[in-house]
């Protein structure tokens, strides 16, 4: 491959578009009108319009195969989110000539379907935890709901049978909630993934939600970089993530990774996959799903292997073996990555788009990763997710990487939408999460998180900035 085409926008294409121009190949960008002024398309060798959107055009996979064609690429790469997971993605690339770099489409097709994911890790003989089949339409799936229900107790998680991100996913605590959330379900899952099918499992209470990342080659060589920890999340979605998992039976993280290896095996998977589990107060642990794609979190991955996840992707998608055994993965410290939203916290973390970023003054220092769309003067399109920045961070002890996000995070200002900053600082400052003790009920056990006074710290931030520019006469907003 020469040229590559990435199928995305924001952070993302930003971060893939680096590793293709790393390898002297030339990274060509797509945008929506609404992002005609965002930081990918600026950083891109060449960039080609397609559509005034907004999304839709994103995820049209004919208007990515024709600016392929016409910018003369010889492969895409799909980032997360918008076609990443669609099997029809990769099979247009191969009908058109272009290298999709990712898993087959036969593969995103069965791993895509939740139901059929977990017969395939049964089938590799690891556990899973008991779960339906899809629910039918109607009265006849309320049945089988309620029956489904009898059998295992509650609670249950209703989901759905496609997609990811936490949509179409609800926590039911009895026969009422069932039934009336079925609907609700549904049509999150039908407008976030044109697919309205749901499936119940056996609510796990208070796990933590481990996952670990594996990439394969066409030859059938597998290897697994450790485990990640996301389990602090609001509505069933990740906001921070840790490398590696602070679980200290290591005999447990050995199996965890085992078992990941065994799925990707039984699902004959190639390129970058994650494989995830939920591990009960017992240490018991269960298969949850396999994502096909790059996740947003692979940072936290990268930084602990020192190890570039999408230069392996584009290598793997070219046909090459892996360059390195599992022999030659080894973690070292601690990372943890913090997701930089528009959002406000104290609102239900209502999104902030439509805003403009007056001040954007970041952090720097040993062990601090930038991924993001974010500069002073940006306006924050409504259209889109809220994720301006991933801030990564990388400690050679647990403590010291606790500190360096502290450190970094009072270090950042943004100035213009609120935004999860103050929220991510009354995390660190608490003594459950220096301790590192957190499952998926973070957030519910710890309301005071949200009490902060945002206004006044980013009126300090912005004074203390504005004093240094005239004490030291120096822009330091300047490219």
């Amino acid at each position: 491959m020469k040229k590559i085409l990435i199928a995305n926008r924001g952070e993302i294409a930003l971060r893939i578009l680096r590793a293709v121009q790393e390898q002297g190949l030339i990274a060509v960008g797509v945008y929506e009108t609404p992002d005609k002024e965002a930081r990918h398309i600026r950083a891109a060798d060449e960039a080609i319009w397609i559509g005034e959107g907004p999304r839709k055009d994103y995820l049209n996979i004919d208007k990515m195969i024709w600016a392929a064609r016409k910018a003369g690429a010889d492969g895409i790469h799909p980032g997360y989110g918008f076609l990443a997971e669609n099997p029809d993605f990769p099979k247009a690339c191969e009908d058109a000539g272009l290298i999709f770099i990712g898993p087959p489409a036969k593969v995103i097709h069965a791993l895509g379907n939740k139901v059929i994911a977990r017969t395939i890790a049964e089938s590799a003989g690891v556990p899973v935890i008991p779960g339906s089949e899809n629910l039918p339409y109607g009265q006849e799936g309320e049945e089988r709901a309620l029956a489904f229900a009898r059998e295992h107790g509650f609670p249950l998680m209703l989901k759905a049978t496609a997609g990811g991100g936490g949509r179409g996913i609800r926590k039911v605590n009895n026969a009422k909630e069932l039934i009336d959330q079925m609907p609700l379900a549904r049509a999150e899952a039908k407008a976030a993934f044109n697919d309205a099918r749901l499936y119940l499992e056996k609510g796990v209470i208070n796990p933590k939600h481990i996952e670990v990342q594996v990439l394969a080659d066409s030859f059938g060589h597998i290897i697994h970089m450790g485990t990640r920890d996301c389990s602090i999340q609001r509505r069933n979605q990740k906001l921070v993530e840790i490398a590696p998992a602070l679980i200290p039976d290591q005999t447990l993280l050995d199996n965890i990774c085992t078992a990941a290896i065994k799925v990707a095996q039984e699902a004959n998977y190639v390129n970058a996959g994650t494989v995830e589990f939920l591990v009960d107060e017992g240490g018991h642990f269960y298969f949850l799903e396999m994502n096909t794609r790059l996740q947003v979190e692979h940072t936290v991955t990268e930084m602990v292997t020192g190890m570039d996840i999408v230069r392996a992707q584009i290598d793997i998608a070219a046909g090459k073996k892996l360059k390195f055994s599992q022999e030659d993965v080894h973690i070292r410290g601690h990372a943890i990555e913090m997701r930089i939203n528009a959002e406000d916290p104290k609102n239900n973390f209502l999104p902030e788009g439509g805003r403009t970023i007056t001040v954007y003054n970041s952090p720097g220092g040993a062990g601090i990763r930038l991924d993001g769309i974010a500069y002073q003067g940006y306006v924050i399109p409504q259209v889109y997710d809220s994720l301006l920045v991933k801030l990564t961070v990388h400690g050679f002890t647990w403590k010291e990487a606790v500190e360096r996000m502290r450190r970094a995070l009072k270090g950042f200002a943004i100035v213009g939408p609120r935004t999860t900053i103050p929220f991510y600082l009354n995390i660190v400052n608490e003594p459950d999460f220096q301790k590192g003790i957190f499952n998926t009920s973070y957030l519910d056990l710890h309301p005071n998180l949200f009490e902060y006074k945002e206004g006044d710290r980013e009126v300090a931030k912005l004074a203390r900035l504005i004093a240094t520019i005239h004490h030291k006469g120096f822009n330091p907003f300047a490219a």
